[in-house]
């Protein structure tokens, strides 16, 4: 693991975002960012000043374990925090890795700004870490977050079937989404059309 670690730590910044990895210094502006987002899909609701601390410190507790890296989804010229995503499930003898937790606030939702997300942490999983295999996940009733992940090009792998509890005590079912390493190159053209990178 120590010569991966400076995997995550440093990603290319965007056209209009840059991912920083995340802090106590964006929380008042996660907070704000968070207020409209249903967080029934998500693992945790991030309603408070309370409750986004401890997702903060928790996460950064998972970051210094090396199991997850997470961000702060920054745009670049207004300087204002308007979402998180992160690295997950590292993999790190067998070179896979997840792309989860990822969230954004309304006012960017359809607006590309998860594309170029997903773009920027893509290419530092294929290209600088050399991946073999990103993972993605998302709530099988879900539907808004699997028509993203499809968007992108990932492949629909199955469904884990009661996977895990819901914040409301309701079982979830699962859909597994992946790419591939054989399968990036052809991603990579998509995702750049989408967000005017060629």
């Amino acid at each position: 693991m120590i010569e991966d670690f400076q995997f995550g730590r440093k990603l290319h910044d965007g056209k209009r975002i840059r991912l920083e990895i995340l802090s106590n210094e964006r929380a008042e502006q996660l907070l704000h960012a968070g207020t409209e987002v249903p967080w029934r899909y998500m693992p945790s609701t991030l309603n408070s000043e309370s409750s986004i601390s401890k997702w903060i410190t928790e996460s950064t507790i998972k970051m210094e374990l090396g199991e997850e890296i997470p961000y702060a989804v920054v745009l670049t010229d207004a300087n204002l925090a308007i979402g998180s995503t992160r690295f997950m499930d590292i993999q790190w003898e067998h070179k896979g890795v997840e792309i989860g937790w990822t969230w954004l606030s309304r006012d960017y939702w359809g607006s590309g700004i998860n594309t170029e997300c997903k773009y920027l942490m893509l290419e530092h999983a294929f290209e600088d870490w050399g991946a073999i295999r990103v993972q993605l996940k998302a709530d099988s009733e879900n539907l808004r977050s699997r028509a993203a992940i499809l968007k992108l090009g990932a492949k629909f792998e199955g469904i884990l079937r009661n996977h895990r509890f819901r914040q409301d005590g309701t079982i979830r079912d699962t859909a597994m989404y992946s790419i591939t390493r054989d399968e990036w190159p052809e991603v990579k053209n998509k995702l750049k059309k989408q967000i005017h990178l060629n």
